[in-house]
């Protein structure tokens, strides 16, 4: 629950891209935030109050004027009792609005009362979000120390393509979480994560590989961004949609992954190999594809190890790797860790349904160097690397108090 604690309020402007504020509001909740929706009435022309009122098991916000039996002044009760305020989407009549002062709602007099963090999304047409008026206004907010996400370029409802689409809910979920967790541990730190798997071409159509699909190593960068770190993702052939917040490099072969990584480790705190990275290669290639004529030796070419190689390298950084298995767990693992010069490996059991590539669960067993060890039942990917990013920011933290 990464939020667990943390007050948000989402405030609805009236545009289409309403629909997509249910998803974000959605993911907040999922993170253990609370939260507090006010919509304009212009909003409420899209979708109806109790949409989010059913999302959030609270009543959402809408009147100025009203007797409430949460808050003696309703606007300023929100605004104090907020971490963030996200408005998404924000229209370009409300981004006027707030930039010149304007409080005529409940939203805008709960923007003005606040001294928390205030994110925008805007969602708007193309011409409308050229207009140099609009520009201006958006500039003026930026540097009073408002946070802006998006808008994407795109295909609009209304037809026109360019820029004025909100930004994704996850997305903006993710700029929400780097500025609701900015003062915590992970701010500052930077993160290497390697994941998915490695191509090794054996002539123009083939090549050898393996069943990775990324998700974990994908999860664990994604939570890591919104955590406040600077996340490097090296990232094999894979078909996931690229993590927000994260600086991306894509390789295919273990090759290019091993110079990718070499090329920044240096500069890294922590390092997570969760790639499944392929141990051989062709020792040649063909340049033509090859033809189906009888039997097909193959000659195979050990490839680098980057684990062992940054273990031998490593000097204050903290270094994480996986292990994923069939059989002897715990001795492969252990032997792994040790081999490697790991300070954490994460090992799992590929025949335990729920386990294996290409699943939304893992089933995990944390084997440290100092001999603790730590199973973690079967979880969605994204809360095993929640789990495994506090066990490293301990690692972190305990290695810079010895020093």
């Amino acid at each position: 629950m990464m939020l667990s604690g943390k007050n948000v309020v989402l405030g609805i402007t009236g545009g289409i891209a309403v629909y997509k504020s249910a998803e974000l509001c959605r993911l907040f909740i999922k993170a253990g935030a609370k939260v507090r929706v006010v919509m304009t009435e212009a909003a409420k022309a899209f979708v109806t109050p109790l949409t989010f009122q059913t999302l959030t098991g609270s009543p959402v916000y809408d009147q100025l004027f009203i007797g409430s039996e949460r808050f003696s002044v309703e606007h300023v009760g929100l605004a104090q009792e907020a971490d963030l305020i996200v408005i998404a989407p924000a229209t370009a009549n409300t981004i006027g609005k707030i930039a010149n002062g304007i409080a005529d709602n409940l939203l805008t007099t709960t923007v003005m009362a606040a001294k928390c963090p205030i994110l925008l999304a805007p969602a708007m047409n193309t011409q409308m979000y050229d207009n140099p008026f609009h520009l201006a206004n958006l500039e003026r907010l930026q540097n009073f120390g408002y946070a802006v996400v998006g808008p994407d370029q795109g295909e609009l409802a209304c037809g026109d393509t360019g820029r004025g689409r909100m930004s994704s809910p996850q997305e903006i979920f993710a700029a929400a979480c780097r500025l609701l967790l900015r003062k915590e541990a992970w701010q500052g730190r930077r993160l290497l994560v390697t994941a998915g798997p490695t191509q090794e071409a054996l002539d123009p159509v083939r090549f050898l590989t393996n069943h990775s699909s990324g998700k974990m190593g994908y999860a664990i960068a994604q939570a890591a961004a919104e955590l406040g770190a600077d996340v490097t993702l090296v990232s094999g052939p894979v078909t996931l949609p690229q993590p927000y917040g994260v600086d991306f490099v894509s390789v295919t072969t273990a090759q290019e992954m091993y110079e990718a990584v070499l090329a920044c480790f240096s500069n890294m705190d922590v390092v997570v190999g969760a790639a499944a990275v392929a141990d051989y290669r062709p020792g040649t290639v063909s340049e033509q594809k090859i033809k189906k004529s009888g039997e097909l030796i193959i000659s195979l070419t050990r490839n680098p190890d980057i684990l062992a190689a940054l273990g031998r390298m490593k000097q204050r950084q903290i270094l994480v790797g996986f292990a994923a298995e069939t059989e002897n767990l715990r001795e492969h693992a252990l032997a792994k860790l040790e081999r490697k010069n790991l300070d954490l490996i994460v090992a799992n059991d590929l025949t335990q349904p729920g386990a294996g590539f290409g699943t939304d669960t893992n089933i995990v067993t944390l084997y440290f160097r100092d001999g603790r060890e730590r199973q973690l039942e079967k979880l969605p990917k994204r809360e095993v690397a929640i789990m495994l990013l506090e066990e490293i920011n301990a690692l972190l933290t305990a290695a810079e108090e010895e020093n």
